[in-house]
């Protein structure tokens, strides 16, 4: 059997433990969570989103499920209700609207107080298959990486204090690893600057989604280092994964009850619309490694990136 052959088996095999895992309840010692906790889901009316809503609300959380478009919501949460999940709602949102955000703010202020939980699953990608065009590269970047950035900022001073600390997941990718052996950013000079933790800001990780658009705009981006498959979506989800350590370290300075603990995860190449229903990942699956992050019991990780509920390299 080929290394191919014996990393699809290992996938495959976790995948079934996946499945097993969760058909076990957690214990009541486990449960840090209420009905009064409330969990946010960006882009939560089709495919990870959905799903990740459901199995929250599954466990006894309080869902938000949130829409670009309000109608679809709607539409969505009498689906979980019709199934016998009544603690959901939904709003309107549009992560590239700030007007819309700051609506949903006052609207989720006003009615819930705050929130605990916020899922960042809200995303484009537009190239299938063997495509790698970078036509929609602007929108692709605008809504993966700066509409999730934007989120983060405007739930940060909702977030509800406690003792079990606010949760952030953001949903990104393999193809945004620095140290992938497939699909790597090959730039040296850029892939230092993101390795290290220390001077990571965010205007290292804004300027490096800038002179990749500005690469696109000017033709050359071919020759910049990018990672050579879905170069667009891999370059916005390495800005999410390197957002999400940078905010790690910065959040990690507030106070005990104020703490707010941020992972990102790869789903897996899920069978949704946005890999046009190829993926070999059943939507169950893909979503219920940001489930498992929301609800981390007593445990302080953050700043990581996981895979099927196992940390992974960057």
């Amino acid at each position: 059997m080929g290394h191919k052959e014996k990393s699809k088996e290992r996938k495959e095999k976790r995948l079934q433990e996946i499945s097993l895992l969760r058909t076990i309840p957690y214990a009541d010692h486990q449960r840090w969570w209420s009905k009064e906790t409330i969990a946010v889901v960006t882009g939560g009316n089709r495919g990870i989103g959905f799903e990740i809503s459901r199995q929250l609300a599954d466990h006894g959380v309080t869902v938000i499920l949130t829409s670009r478009d309000a109608s679809v919501g709607v539409e969505s949460i009498k689906v979980l209700q019709e199934g016998g999940i009544q603690d959901v709602a939904c709003h309107q949102l549009d992560i590239l609207d700030t007007s819309s955000i700051n609506q949903f703010c006052e609207w989720l202020k006003e009615n819930y107080g705050g929130l605990d939980i916020l899922v960042n699953n809200a995303g484009v990608n537009f190239n299938f298959g063997s495509d790698n065009s970078v036509e929609n590269a602007k929108l692709v970047i605008e809504t993966n990486y700066y509409g999730t950035k934007r989120m983060i900022q405007a739930m940060i001073p909702l977030m509800k204090s406690s003792s079990a600390g606010g949760r952030i997941v953001n949903v990104s990718s393999r193809l945004g690893r620095l140290n992938g052996k497939r699909n790597r950013l090959e730039n040296e000079a850029l892939r230092e600057q993101l390795s290290d933790e220390e001077s990571l800001s965010e205007e290292v990780i804004d300027g490096m989604v800038s002179t990749f658009l500005q690469q696109v705009e000017d033709g050359s981006w071919k020759s910049g280092g990018w990672p050579p498959t879905f170069t667009d979506y891999s370059v916005s989800k390495l800005a999410v994964n390197s957002y999400t350590r940078f905010m790690a370290k910065k959040l990690s300075e507030r106070p005990d009850g104020e703490k707010i603990y941020i992972n990102s995860y790869c789903p897996g190449w899920v069978k949704t619309a946005l890999t046009g229903y190829a993926g070999s990942v059943s939507v169950e699956d893909g979503a219920d490694s940001g489930v498992w992050l929301s609800l981390l019991p007593d445990q302080a990780i953050t700043g990581k990136f996981f895979a099927e509920r196992r940390e992974i390299n960057f």
